[in-house]
């Protein structure tokens, strides 16, 4: 108790003498009722990857048979032991004051084998007890049915979304879901980032099943050119039919709203020329129109259709009247702006996320960063980007309600926990992104939450543990948690202790 005391009063002393603040954020300037929460994922956090019934996931079976394509060779099967430490991490949540907790269902913990094998009474049930423990200190369940794991059965079965048949699973699944925690969730996510899934799974290999095809890989599997866009048409199929049931069956008794999160870089033109305009236009059609497009107007986008021709699948008459059950919201994962430069009229490396845009993005322009890098490759901080991006989805697709359902700042993962603790670079970050967030408010965009990913360090996919995205550091040897100053600094935000002060830089002898 002692050494936790202490730690609390080094991280308050560190906020006490920082420098002169340019500009303050007080929690006043979110509209009431805003949602502020914490975010994870279930196979990042859960571990517990066979016990109570649970089959095995994609990912159990990819971390340990392509464990070369993990950054530091290691899984999920233990990461934060969420499934048996939950009491413990619901109450760190209500010590830092969020009203709301975003967090994915284990597929495989519910139905094991899908259809086939029956609901997994025991997965029921866990999800029960974290529900009810989050209701009890007043924390809203967000709920997200699918955050990048599915049965293994699945996957061998259907080639996880490359088959038909698995539109029929989803939907039943959904329909368990809803059932089952319906009376009690009030906000339900059909998938998360499934344009972000769909190119690291069927485009780049990076995710299973680890399918790709020259020039964007090098696989046993797959067409790059082909595959990603049967799936996101069946992952698209899939939410409309999991939206149609819960609208039909649910919305009415529950009183809950469903939406769905697409991961959204801000893309901006590399130069002036017709050319990168033309590139930046592309990326945001291949990151955002793709998925969101379909939803709100049935199609997919002119850019797409004109560079994909017969490769991008056409919607049947039976598919667009499913989709014009129009999401009640939409979830935006934003952490980064980035340089998109065109790659038509000069080549350039294609096996990259924006390559099938035929697009290379660079955070670099005359030498200059866009802003400071992450420990993530690609991503650095620009805070603009999060208002720009609120801005175009509030344009384009006629002010709908938003979640900002991530965001969130990398560290390198080192053994020096003093490093780890003072974590002012995520200060920085949340404080700049907080404030483009409230500007975007300002200027009309209906943004009604913000979530910090994530709650703690966990499994971040292919980066292994070798990077941390916590606002509570993890010993991932004895699953001890201890706060940041980033938690610090949101939890006096979320408490109202006054205006929060940017931080820009340690004094010397702090």
């Amino acid at each position: 108790m002692a050494a936790a005391t202490g730690m609390v009063m080094l991280l308050a002393a560190a906020l006490a003498i920082l420098a002169p603040p340019a500009r303050a954020l007080d929690r006043s300037e979110f509209p009431p009722g805003f949602l502020f929460g914490a975010a994870t994922s279930a196979y990042q956090v859960e571990g517990a990857y066979l016990e109570d019934g649970k089959g095995l996931s994609n990912w159990d079976v990819f971390t340990h048979t392509h464990s070369e394509g993990i950054a530091d060779g290691r899984n999920g099967d233990v990461a934060d032991d969420h499934y048996h430490r939950y009491m413990e991490d619901v109450d760190l949540m209500h010590n830092l004051g969020v009203n709301s907790y975003r967090f994915s269902i284990s597929w495989a913990r519910i139905l094991p084998r899908g259809q086939l094998g029956g609901v997994n009474s025991a997965g029921i049930a866990f999800y029960d007890r974290l529900i009810d423990a989050l209701l009890q200190k007043g924390i809203e369940p967000f709920v997200t049915l699918h955050h990048f794991d599915l049965p293994y059965e699945l996957e061998t079965r259907y080639g996880s979304w490359l088959g038909a048949g698995i539109r029929e699973e989803f939907d039943y699944y959904a329909d368990v879901c809803f059932q089952a925690f319906g009376d009690r969730v009030k906000f339900w996510t059909t998938f998360n980032e499934p344009n972000l899934f769909t190119k690291f799974a069927y485009m780049l290999g990076l995710y299973p099943p680890k399918h790709c095809s020259p020039p964007f890989g090098n696989c046993n599997n797959g067409n790059s050119q082909r595959e990603p866009y049967v799936a996101a048409h069946n992952f698209l199929m899939s939410h409309a039919a999991a939206v149609d049931n819960y609208k039909k069956n649910y919305q009415a008794k529950q009183g809950g709203s469903i939406g769905i999160v697409i991961s959204m870089k801000f893309y901006e033109p590399l130069t002036n020329a017709t050319e990168d305009i033309l590139a930046a236009q592309r990326a945001l059609a291949f990151e955002i129109h793709w998925f969101l497009d379909p939803i709100f107007f049935g199609e997919y986008p002119k850019e797409m259709r004109e560079m994909l021709l017969s490769d991008l699948p056409e919607f049947t008459p039976a598919e667009k009247r499913l989709l014009q059950n129009k999401v009640d919201f939409i979830g935006v994962n934003h952490y980064t702006a980035i340089y998109a430069k065109d790659c038509i009229s000069s080549p350039c490396d294609l096996n990259t996320y924006e390559g099938n845009a035929l697009v290379f993005a660079t955070g670099e322009r005359d030498g200059v960063q866009i802003g400071e890098p992450t420990a993530l490759h690609g991503f650095y901080v620009v805070p603009e980007g999060v208002e720009e991006i609120l801005r175009y989805v509030n344009q384009r697709y006629e002010n709908p309600p938003i979640y900002v359902t991530e965001n969130g700042y990398s560290q390198y993962s080192n053994n020096n926990m003093e490093d780890m603790i003072n974590d002012v670079g995520r200060v920085n970050y949340l404080q700049g992104y907080l404030s483009c967030i409230s500007s975007a408010i300002r200027g009309g965009a209906k943004v009604r939450g913000y979530f910090v990913w994530s709650l703690m360090d966990n499994f971040e996919w292919r980066y292994g543990f070798t990077v941390r995205f916590g606002l509570y550091h993890v010993d991932f040897t004895t699953q001890q948690r201890t706060a940041k100053m980033s938690a610090k600094w949101y939890r006096d935000l979320l408490m109202g202790n006054g205006p929060m002060d940017e931080v820009r830089t340690l004094r010397s002898n702090s």
